[in-house]
């Protein structure tokens, strides 16, 4: 792993990769450093800001190996020894993420799971089942039976990069993005569900709809899908009804 600076009260922790970026989160979570104001994962990295007159990035930083349980002089730079990540290119002290200590996955966070109700009639679900191999119905049979968790959020407010889709159905992005995808669309792309928070552009592949609300600015927390939340996609009655009226 990689420590590197974020500003003057943020440091970036990369890592090798999705799991271990969800392991350190959940880790941090966990033991809750002194000085952690706010965590933000991403594919490959933790972002910790802190209260600079709670700690340091010195303090910090060894407290972030000691979480991974990484070795000393694993560590990259500290803050004043090179530009941030969003100042120019990052530096190249310290080892590359994918040769550190690995992280070991850990357990779900202690959150409620969030059960989304999904109308599986979305116009991508038939070119799905086409790339993957399956039929419709297997798709949305191995959709349901997933382990889903909110990896991290991303792209707009309230959107959530959930993991956990069978490996079955990791098909690409659309060649062609569409420019308005509906709010409530039930999409996948590579290792993800997602579902649309608002209505936006949008090159994922829709498979449903829900009529779930993941993102409202006048609630509080506004996102229903924060990171560590567990997800349960359950096939919505009324649409298995309506498809088997449709049949008989």
């Amino acid at each position: 792993m990689r420590i590197l600076p974020c500003g003057d009260e943020a440091l970036l922790v990369e890592v090798a990769g999705l799991t271990e970026a969800e392991a350190l989160y959940a880790r941090l979570r966990r033991i809750a450093p002194v000085g952690i104001i706010q965590l933000v994962p991403a594919a490959r990295t933790v972002l910790v800001a802190f209260d600079p007159a709670a700690t340091d990035a010195r303090r910090l930083s060894a407290a972030l190996l000691r979480a991974a349980g990484a070795q000393p002089g694993t560590s990259g730079p500290t803050p004043s020894s090179g530009p941030t990540p969003s100042s120019g290119p990052a530096p190249q002290a310290g080892p590359d993420p994918s040769s550190g200590p690995a992280l070991q996955a850990g357990p779900p966070l202690d959150r409620d799971v969030v059960t989304i109700p999904v109308r599986y009639d979305g116009p991508d679900l038939a070119e799905v089942a086409r790339l993957s191999g399956l039929t419709p119905a297997q798709v949305v049979d191995r959709h349901v039976r997933g382990r889903h968790r909110v990896a991290f959020c991303g792209f707009a407010p309230g959107f959530a990069y959930i993991a956990g889709l069978d490996p079955a159905l990791r098909v690409p992005r659309r060649d062609s993005p569409r420019t308005r995808v509906p709010a409530g669309a039930v999409a996948i792309a590579d290792e993800f569900s997602g579902v649309y928070p608002r209505t936006s552009p949008g090159g994922w592949r829709l498979i449903g709809h829900t009529d779930l609300r993941v993102f409202d600015p006048d609630r509080e927390p506004p996102a229903v899908l924060a990171p560590g939340t567990r997800v349960r996609f359950i096939a919505d009655a009324d649409a298995i009804a309506d498809a088997a009226r449709s049949m008989s």
